[in-house]
């Protein structure tokens, strides 16, 4: 979808709120080709959301108050005319594409009825599946994935964050991963190691923070979960998850039942993850300037079955590029506040 010339690069000052318990910032609001962006005076980028998704929470009233999602604990809060105008506008023309449908929409639905009927029952929502995660744009994997994580940290619905804790996070993700997106959190419970969710984020349990005395052991956790999410797509496993109907409404609708969020947030607690071939592991490991026995000896605390990490580690002890400065670490260890 193309926002209409007369938009192009239209921006506006807005009142965004992360979540629902955070205080309000504000914020530039620029109306780009296909999403909405929120910066801060300095120009950094807060949030990006999807022009397809956003939903008008107060319709008729004034100032509008827009969320990325039905879901979605984001707002913002806009008076500026011009900006609300081209925003109701691009949801009107959404509306009116869902109501009569274009000619391709038609074809890919009718195919897939036609499919359903002329091949076998299991091999339909493989498909259906596999071309759901082609069109599915990061925005709503974002949303999707952040979802998850309120379901993770549980009631509150909120990761630890305090904020000392929390640099430290964004230190470590530089550390181990530079260069790359996405994001580390720690949730109090829901999952014992660390979960890849749809959107980049890696989540990691409170006591792998909490419970060992050196960042090596938490840092491999994270090294593993990226390595074991290699070649594989995050909102995968969510969607088989979820199953055909569900997945078949994201298709269709753009959103993922609420349900069906839950249920996978709930299976992490119980799902063991992934097997990791050895060699590609340690070859991550000694990418990231890692030891691996640490993580070998939390995985086994007797060595025996996770003996090949522990005789062929890559970096000797007294060669090892700290982890985390020791201030740092014990930043981390508060992030959950005690």
């Amino acid at each position: 979808m193309t926002v209409l010339s007369e938009y192009d690069r239209l921006e506006a000052i807005g009142l965004w709120r992360e979540t629902k318990g955070a205080q309000r910032r504000e914020t530039v609001v620029s109306l780009g080709d296909a999403t909405l962006v929120m910066t801060d005076q300095h120009e950094r980028p807060l949030a990006h959301w999807s022009l397809p998704a956003i939903e008008r929470l107060n319709p008729d009233e004034m100032p509008a108050l827009y969320a990325p999602g039905a879901d979605a604990e984001e707002t913002l809060e806009l008076d500026d005319e011009a900006m609300i105008a081209a925003i109701e506008k691009v949801r009107t023309a959404l509306a009116r594409r869902h109501m009569r449908p274009g000619r391709l929409r038609i074809f890919v639905i009718a195919g897939l009825l036609l499919a359903m009927a002329a091949v076998a029952y299991f091999r339909v929502p493989d498909a259906l599946t596999n071309y759901t995660l082609r069109i599915v744009p990061p925005a709503k994997r974002s949303e999707i994935g952040n979802a998850i994580l309120a379901q993770i940290a549980g009631k509150g619905g909120q990761a630890c964050a305090e904020p000392s804790g929390t640099r430290a996070l964004r230190q470590l993700h530089k550390r181990l991963l530079p260069g790359r997106p996405g994001r580390l959190v720690v949730v109090p419970s829901g999952i014992a190691g660390t979960a890849y969710l749809p959107g980049g984020t890696i989540a990691i349990a409170r006591s792998l923070v909490e419970g060992f005395d050196e960042p090596d052991v938490v840092a491999g956790f994270i090294v593993a979960e990226d390595a074991r999410q290699t070649g594989r797509d995050p909102l995968r496993p969510v969607l088989e998850n979820a199953g055909f109907l569900a997945t078949f409404r994201l298709y269709t609708t753009g959103r993922l039942p609420q349900d069906a969020i839950g249920d996978y947030a709930r299976a992490l607690g119980n799902r063991p993850g992934l097997p990791i071939a050895v060699q590609p592991l340690l070859a991550r490991f000694r990418d990231a300037g890692l030891r691996s026995t640490p993580y070998a000896y939390a995985l086994d605390p007797s060595g025996e079955t996770t003996l090949p990490l522990i005789e062929a580690d890559p970096i000797a002890k007294d060669s090892a590029r700290p982890i985390l400065p020791d201030g740092t670490w014990v930043s981390l260890q508060g992030i959950c506040g005690g």
